[in-house]
């Protein structure tokens, strides 16, 4: 009998329409059919760099609805920061540890009217979803997955706020960090925050899957341009933000991977706490994610080893890109404690070649993000 292939069905955007009308390339990402480009990938960048403001579409990020009148002290007791803290109308970044103190997943939650909105990556969606479910029947914990029912889309850029005043108002451009925004818009509800995925200003918007494609519409009726994922990883790596599967994994503590603001280290006991609270309290992690500025615009590439000045292997490059911005290749890397020191000298392996490179702060860029945030009161975590 001949071989029958398994063909895996890619999910769709409840966008994926108009990404055809706009004549994206669509590529396969975690398990999506996504727009890679519109054809202008330069464009697209500086659409989000140069003073204005990108469009993204995120819905291949995992939605997750929790309620109950138990939801707080479950969910306090499997992730990294306190929810008891998180005010109705907030939302905090937090992550999911296993029993050793490993990342499971880095997730923002939204308090909203009816019980808790969690967003994460794709690739953390099956990991999130069993880790909650597993306390359904514990007492009143009720979880959904609203992924297909919900679309992300993303404004990024300096240029976001007044786009998004224009669409949905003062009350949502308005929101501070840490702060979400509940607006009507054509009749139906539409959650925004303030976040960046670029280093510059931006905001997350949520809404009905029904509602997509109008509110897509609008926003580039309002002058934002669409944006793909080719673009975003730039902006991605160039604010160094880490992606799962990608830069950080199963494989590290939580506090390896940059991600220190979703950590409380006063709310108390959860899976994985005494682990991550030893490491804390010892000063340092013995590894992490760091940003790595090649001297020359070489070609490195995911996986080359990186070695201090005297020969010794000190960590791997896990995402490079090359910079428009800085006119350099950047990457980020999981690099040893010893050697984290902004501006110390090493050298990244690739193709059996030597590239001088050096250790830099994270961000490489920043944006109009760091300008925004130095004018608000801190919120939220």
């Amino acid at each position: 009998m001949p071989e029958v292939s398994e063909q895996i069905e890619l999910k769709k955007s409840a966008l994926d329409e108009m990404h055809r009308r706009l004549g994206a390339e669509l590529l396969e990402r975690d398990g999506w059919l996504l727009p890679a480009s519109y054809g202008d990938v330069a464009g697209e960048y500086a659409a989000v760099r140069a003073g204005g403001a990108g469009l993204i579409d995120l819905s291949q990020r995992a939605r997750i609805r929790v309620s109950g009148t138990e939801a707080v002290m479950f969910l306090n007791g499997l992730v990294t920061n306190d929810v008891k803290t998180l005010e109705a109308g907030a939302w905090m970044p937090a992550a999911f540890p296993n029993v050793q103190g490993r990342l499971l997943a880095h997730v923002r939650i939204l308090h909203v009217a009816d019980g808790f909105l969690f967003d994460t990556e794709a690739r953390t969606r099956e990991a999130v979803l069993k880790t909650l479910e597993r306390f359904t029947l514990a007492g009143d914990f009720r979880v959904s997955d609203v992924t297909e029912e919900i679309v992300t889309v993303s404004v990024q850029g300096a240029g976001a706020a007044g786009i998004v005043n224009e669409v949905l108002g003062e009350e949502a451009s308005g929101v501070a960090q840490g702060r979400v925004a509940g607006v009507e818009w054509n009749g139906q509800p539409v959650t925004a925050i303030r976040a960046t995925h670029t280093a510059e200003d931006g905001f997350d918007l949520f809404a009905s899957a029904a509602q997509a494609q109008a509110l897509w519409d609008a926003l580039i009726t309002a002058g934002a341009k669409p944006v793909g994922f080719e673009a975003l990883e730039i902006l991605r790596v160039e604010a160094g933000l880490p992606r799962f599967g990608v830069d950080i994994d199963e494989t590290n503590v939580v506090l390896e991977t940059g991600l220190d603001e979703a950590v409380s280290f006063t709310k108390g006991c959860y899976i994985g706490q005494e682990i991550i609270a030893r490491i804390h309290w010892r000063g340092h992690v013995a590894k992490r994610l760091a940003g790595i500025m090649v001297d020359e615009d070489d070609a490195i590439q995911s996986g080359d080893k990186v070695r201090a000045v005297d020969g010794k292997e000190i960590g791997r490059v896990t995402s490079t890109v090359h910079s428009p911005e800085l006119k350099r290749r950047v990457a980020l890397g999981i690099i040893k404690y010893d050697y984290l020191v902004p501006g110390t000298q090493v050298t990244i392996i690739s193709n059996e070649k030597e590239h001088p490179a050096h250790i830099a702060s994270l961000p490489f860029v920043r944006g109009s993000w760091d300008a925004q945030a130095s004018t608000e009161p801190e919120t939220g975590a």
